[in-house]
């Protein structure tokens, strides 16, 4: 699946591989089968399609959190798995920083009341037990944590074909420190991430990793009866 994914994204990548004019990201859109949509000059822009019938849409735009610096790109699809299955990939720097500012926060005994600027992913890294296993390459576990409600509901999610893509970024492409989230919530798939470098090579490559999520999702968490 992950070679034959490469293959539908990888037309015209040498053109790709450079800047990011919206002419450029809107012609890669409408060859991938998606639909593009700018928000206006320096506002970014807005991508959506459908996976196994699916709507969904990301866009890029200014940060919404403050570990994010600079642009951010951001996804979301109502996919209608479990709503009870809980599963969060981060990349594991981002998960040690926010550790140490909840442990600075929970130690400092001036502060009594909880702060709501405070992103949410610091609760959810109390709320979620961090699970792993050996059939992913040692090489995923240094660079990526995933944290889930269930066990069961991580292994049927977090393939050897996401793990993969998630670890081979384009070059120049996100290095391990740069802040990553790929996350399933109540039925959604969400993807939150800073757009680092900001090329069309990093928004390809985060559109493959994205949609073949959802993919992944649908085909192991899928409440869906078979007729």
């Amino acid at each position: 699946m992950f070679e034959r994914l490469k293959k539908v994204f990888a037309r015209g990548e040498t053109q790709l591989q450079q800047a990011v004019p919206s002419d450029a990201v809107s012609e890669w859109a409408g060859t991938h089968g998606f639909s593009y949509s700018s928000q206006g000059k320096g506002a970014g822009f807005i991508l959506t399609g459908k996976v196994r019938g699916k709507p969904w849409k990301l866009e890029s735009g200014a940060a919404s959190r403050d570990y994010i610096v600079g642009e951010e790109l951001r996804a979301r699809a109502a996919l209608g798995i479990n709503e009870d299955a809980a599963v969060l990939i981060m990349n594991r720097p981002l998960k040690e920083s926010l550790e140490k500012r909840a442990y600075a926060i929970y130690t400092d005994t001036l502060q009594t009341t909880a702060d709501p600027s405070l992103p949410e992913e610091m609760r959810w890294l109390a709320m979620y037990e961090e699970f792993g296993w050996s059939s992913l390459v040692p090489e995923f576990w240094e660079r990526y944590t995933v944290l889930a409600d269930r066990r069961e509901n991580a292994l049927a999610w977090v393939d050897n074909n996401l793990a993969e893509m998630l670890l081979h970024w384009p070059e120049p492409g996100p290095d391990p420190k740069t802040p990553f989230i790929l996350m399933l919530l109540r039925g959604k798939a969400y993807l939150r991430m800073q757009y680092s470098p900001p090329t069309i090579a990093t928004l390809q490559h985060a559109a493959i990793v994205y949609t073949s999520a959802c993919d992944a999702a649908l085909a192991g968490l899928s409440t869906d009866i078979p007729l």
